[in-house]
């Protein structure tokens, strides 16, 4: 952590200072710029503010881990049964993008039953070492049995940073993990880099999508990051294999679990708005729920599918799974067409990765056209009946 300091001396005008704060935590105390208690050391004060006016000083925490001794980046292999997440490759593929920044290599530590022929695959996204830990005990995921295998391979091959998949079963194991290490954990990054340091910089949307923060954990190892499902690009199959399957054995006595998993009822797989590859997205700048049919008539006219923003599921006119952004679904389509959707951060963060996205806004100055490849302005109203009638047609918007 760190505090702000006030340098009253730079401080040439008071007002504009505390008119800078998104919070409200800059005041005006008889002619001395103040700092209440709702700030969130978001130093915005200190980029934005007038030079050298307000100060960011960093406090020890306590004793600096020497990061020699760590070295690696580890991805946690997400699977069911065996079968491995696309997730997995994913972070595989952003993992080997940070390791050769700082000449490290790159592991996967897979925990299951009768998974040894499925660790080969892996060989083939780039990954120097697969650790492996097949064993009965782990068949079923239970949370204190693959904490204690996780806490083992932690212990003995002591990797710099580890990648978690933002799944039910990453999203419960990697905070158990990152509490047994005392070490820092960032849920649902959407940019990761690395400093020459090995420190993970990890960047995701905070404070309601006000700003993106940037998280270090600069004084422990090993850093945590659970990533999402489509936010990071997966490498491509490389015909041969390379690198090496290392099998880990844990003693039976620390995998013992005090809960029990009686059996397994698999949900009946639905067709999720994750696997469209098309996609019509629904805004607020829908009048009424009745005008989703619209959205409708132009998903079926491409083959697609429709999503919407989070006001438009809060309000029930869709459900909650086809909801795009931070607190919904994260898509990545080969089209996305937005109608009538402003950008917020937290929107664009679910599907800034889609290859062509076409917006549709009356408003020239709405965020969602820094991300479009086609921005189209005007009314939706007027707009998206003429395209379903080109596309019937087979023609092009005028």
């Amino acid at each position: 952590m760190g505090r702000l300091i006030v340098h009253q001396d730079k401080v040439t005008d008071i007002a504009a200072m505390v008119a800078l704060c998104p919070f409200k935590a800059l005041e005006d105390n008889n002619g001395k710029l103040e700092i209440n208690a709702a700030c969130k050391l978001c130093k915005l004060c200190v980029k934005k503010g007038q030079p050298g006016a307000m100060e960011f000083v960093e406090e020890e925490t306590g004793p600096k881990v020497d990061k020699s001794l760590w070295k690696g980046i580890t991805v946690y292999v997400d699977h069911v049964e065996g079968e491995i997440h696309p997730v997995t490759l994913e972070l595989l593929g952003k993992a080997r993008e940070l390791a050769d920044k700082i000449n490290h290599p790159v592991q996967a530590l897979f925990l299951g039953s009768d998974i040894g022929d499925k660790a080969q695959e892996l060989l083939h996204y780039g990954v120097d070492k697969v650790y492996v830990v097949d064993t009965p005990e782990l068949k079923d995921f239970k949370i204190e049995s693959y904490a204690a295998a996780f806490e083992q391979y932690i212990n003995e091959v002591k990797p710099s940073s580890i990648l978690v998949g933002a799944t039910p079963v990453g999203r419960q194991l990697a905070p158990r993990v990152a509490a047994r290490f005392k070490t820092g954990l960032t849920a649902d990054c959407t940019i990761l880099e690395m400093h020459d340091n090995t420190d993970l910089v990890q960047i995701r949307p905070a404070f309601g999508g006000n700003i993106m923060a940037e998280i270090l954990c600069s004084n422990t190892r090993p850093q945590l990051a659970t990533v999402r499902y489509k936010i990071m690009n997966a490498p491509e199959r490389s015909a041969e294999p390379k690198g090496e399957i290392v099998k880990m054995e844990v003693p039976a006595d620390k995998l013992k679990a005090r809960m029990e998993v009686l059996g397994i009822v698999k949900k009946e797989k639905v067709k999720t708005i994750e696997s469209a590859d098309v996609l019509v997205v629904a805004g607020r700048g829908l009048k009424k729920v009745e005008d989703l049919d619209m959205i409708r008539q132009l998903a079926d006219a491409l083959g697609g599918d429709i999503a919407c923003t989070r006001p438009l599921a809060e309000a029930g006119w869709l459900d909650a799974n086809r909801q795009i952004g931070l607190s919904g679904r994260t898509v990545r389509p080969k089209l996305i067409i937005t109608c009538g959707v402003h950008g917020a951060i937290q929107f664009v963060a679910g599907m800034n990765n889609s290859e062509q996205v076409v917006a549709i806004n009356s408003d020239p100055e709405a965020p969602i056209f820094k991300v479009a490849n086609y921005a189209l302005v005007g009314d939706i109203y007027e707009i998206v009946p003429q395209l379903i009638e080109k596309i019937k047609q087979g023609g092009a918007l005028a």
